[in-house]
């Protein structure tokens, strides 16, 4: 399916931001978000509970939460206090990252910091993000700092399609409460006991379809989490040399297209097979 054809089902405009919360009112809004998301299940808020717990228990809720609509009044909270959380964590543009030849870049960090036209997001072949309470992948932490919008222009895709997502393809969200405009979604391959060539041919394929995606939405700059290395067993050496093969590749052959790249690794294993890769450029 084309982006043409799905993107009637969600909005691409870009999501405007809202007010930050002033000093003091990150807590009611918490309470709040909290109610809702227990009651929607027939739970008791636990309000005596520090700021920190109540938090974790918004974003746990959030996770197991299927992509239900949500009240107005609800969504304008719940936008305030990420949007607040996200100036809080310290946001990184562009221009903060410098890129080397081919204007590729390597930075390591919170890819949810990142004020760039677009992020990529591992997710799985349901498209929904996580379901796992407080998890830890990429795909938790991208849809977790989003807000629940994401989950349901997810859902509207997979509709759309009418089937669950396959390997090495791209679909476009607006990234709501993150600082970037987009996020791409992307699913790479499983990896049993050994890999295969199939697998490495839809890892190769979820960056060259996530930037002919970037190119048809005229993004020119992306950042790319390590896709599939972490519960899908991708060893991620090898996953690092076919990432960087691809985007070079593609860059090498859209020319006409000027894009900034940014690898963002987490882990300092994954930045040093990086950071020596592209030395080698």
């Amino acid at each position: 399916m084309s982006l043409e054809e799905y993107r009637s089902a969600i909005d691409l405009t870009p999501y405007p931001r809202p007010q930050p919360l002033p000093e003091g009112e990150k807590e009611g809004a918490c309470d709040a978000l909290l109610r809702f998301l227990m009651r929607e299940r027939g739970l008791i808020a636990a309000f005596s509970s520090t700021y920190e717990r109540k938090r974790a228990l918004v974003r746990a809720q959030m996770n197991v939460r299927a992509p239900l609509p949500v009240p107005a009044d609800i969504l304008s909270l719940q936008d305030r206090l990420f949007w607040t959380e996200s100036l809080e964590r310290g946001i990184v543009r562009e221009e903060d990252i410098s890129a080397g030849k081919y204007d590729i870049a390597l930075w390591e960090g919170d890819i949810t910091r990142l004020a760039l036209d677009a992020i990529v997001n591992a997710g799985n072949k349901s498209l929904l993000g996580c379901f796992l309470a407080g998890h830890n992948c990429i795909d938790n932490v991208i849809h977790s700092a989003a807000g629940m919008q994401l989950r349901g222009d997810c859902q509207r895709i997979i509709s759309a399609l009418g089937h669950e997502e396959e390997n090495g393809n791209a679909r476009i969200t607006r990234a709501y409460n993150l600082p970037a405009r987009y996020v791409i979604h992307t699913v790479g391959p499983m990896v049993g006991r050994a890999v295969t060539e199939e697998q490495r041919a839809d890892l190769r394929s979820c960056y060259l379809s996530s930037l002919d995606l970037a190119r048809e939405m005229g993004l020119h700059s992306i950042a790319f989490c390590c896709i599939a290395t972490g519960v899908f067993n991708f060893p991620p050496d090898e996953a690092a040399e076919i990432a960087t093969g691809a985007v070079l590749k593609w860059k090498l052959r859209n020319a006409d297209h000027p894009i900034k790249v940014v690898f963002n690794t987490f882990r300092p294993h994954d930045t040093a097979v990086y950071r020596n890769i592209l030395g080698m450029m």
